[in-house]
This record gives C-alpha cells, structure tokens and sequence, in this order.
C-alpha cells in the first residue's frame, strides 16, 4: 500500500470517528432506541468496508432480539462485527472510557462499564444490565474478560450471566473467527499483548483483506440454570463452533 493510499484511509477512518460522535452528541438526543440501533448499525457497517473487513453468518439463522449475547473476543474490531449484523448496547472494561475518540464514542452509544476488579461495581453492572434486559434490550458481552488470540479462547466468567437470570432472558453465544482469502486465521485482526490501538488499526489499514466468521448457536434458557452452568455451556458452544 502506498504512503499517499494509507494516508487517505487514514483519514477516512478518522472523519467516521468524528461523524459518529456528531451523531451521538447530536442526533441520538431526539431519537429512539429502535432508531440509535439502525444508526449503530449502520455506522458498524462502514467502520469494516473502511478497514476491508466482510462478514460471513453461519449457525442460527435468528439471532434473539431480547438476550445477553455472549462471545469469544479477539480483537476491538468484534464489538463493530457484531454490530454490523446485531446491533446491541455493549459492556465493556473501564478502560475503553478512556481510549482516544474511541472511549467518548463507545460511552456515547450506550456502553456500559465494568471494574471487574470491584466487586461492588460489578454488581451494579449486573443488577443495570437485568433493568435493560427486562426493558426488552439486547445485551452483548465478553465474557472471558480479555481479548485472546485466535485459537486460545479462555474461560468465560459467570458473573455477568446473572444478569440474564434475574431478567429471565435467554443467554445467546456467537463464535467470532477472522481469516484471510487462504482460509488460515488472520493474525493482523488479533488485539493482544502490548498492541496498542492505534498499531492495531495500522496492522489491519496495511495487511490483506479480512473475512470475519460470525456463527450464532442455539439460545440456552436461563430459567432454572446457575450462571457458572450457562457460562460452561455457552464456552462450550463457542469451542465446538470455532474447532477447539
């Protein structure tokens, strides 16, 4: 890619960003949720035609419009890949709130936060994630807690899932993978270590295309169920879906 060629995603990428946060500081005042989500969605849609990302769907053919979604995390760029086929309000670590441009976006679309560290705030997360839940919204999370590489997916954590217990909601997995036109597993996508965001987005502007795999499995009820079970069963899920 040529100098002159970067330079202009570049900037493409960052007229989106401050499109988005227009439409947030300034559109989403005066609108529904129903209308926030199409702008969501369509917004998610041109982040990855800008970072030459498509999206192929497998699994169910529906994905539940009332649920916690959960997924394995690899990368930022699965927040938007979901998002471009089900949009959802998101929960995310503290510390994306304080990502450049990024953060202030993120919190302006809805996102929620978590100190996974205090107790305290985790339970006000899930007690604020079941009154929006039982409001009819769709819910999306990462349950294992960090991003990983492809291949490596790691433990969910079952607290988050509570939140489905108490709505009475189903809890619904998607398996997210990445590969290149080879079919192997696209590392330039993988956001880990001591990556930081702005070496990711240049990781992805300058390698080969991108094709993100998003498999949706059977919902589990949570009716009667204990977090810890959902939590085994839904990484289960994603493991089978994704070969490991």
């Amino acid at each position: 890619m040529t100098q002159l060629r970067l330079a202009a995603r570049l900037a493409a990428v960052l007229l989106h960003i401050l499109a988005g946060l227009a439409i947030c500081l300034l559109v989403f005042p005066w609108i529904g949720p129903a209308r926030r989500m199409g702008h969501i969605q369509r917004w998610s849609r041109r982040v990855l035609r800008t970072f030459g990302v498509t999206v192929e769907h497998g699994g169910e053919p529906a994905v539940l419009p009332n649920a916690l979604l959960v997924a394995n995390h690899i990368s930022w760029v699965d927040v938007f890949v979901i998002n471009a086929s089900y949009p959802s309000r998101f929960v995310a670590k503290s510390e994306v709130r304080g990502w450049p441009l990024i953060g202030p976006l993120s919190a302006l679309a809805g996102t929620l936060y978590v100190a996974r560290a205090r107790q305290s705030d985790l339970k006000r997360t899930v007690g604020e994630l079941a009154r929006r839940l039982r409001a009819g919204e769709r819910i999306a999370c990462f349950p294992e807690g960090t991003s990983a590489a492809q291949g490596d997916l790691q433990p969910f954590r079952a607290n988050l899932f509570e939140s489905a217990i108490d709505a009475g909601v189903p809890v619904q997995a998607l398996a997210v993978s990445y590969v290149d036109a080879a079919g192997a597993a696209h590392r330039s996508v993988e956001y880990i270590a001591a990556t930081s965001l702005a070496g990711s987005m240049l990781a992805i502007l300058v390698g080969p295309p991108i094709r993100a795999r998003l498999h949706a499995m059977p919902a589990l009820a949570s009716s009667g169920a204990t977090r810890r079970a959902l939590a085994l069963a839904s990484e289960q899920q994603v493991r089978a879906a994704l070969g490991e």
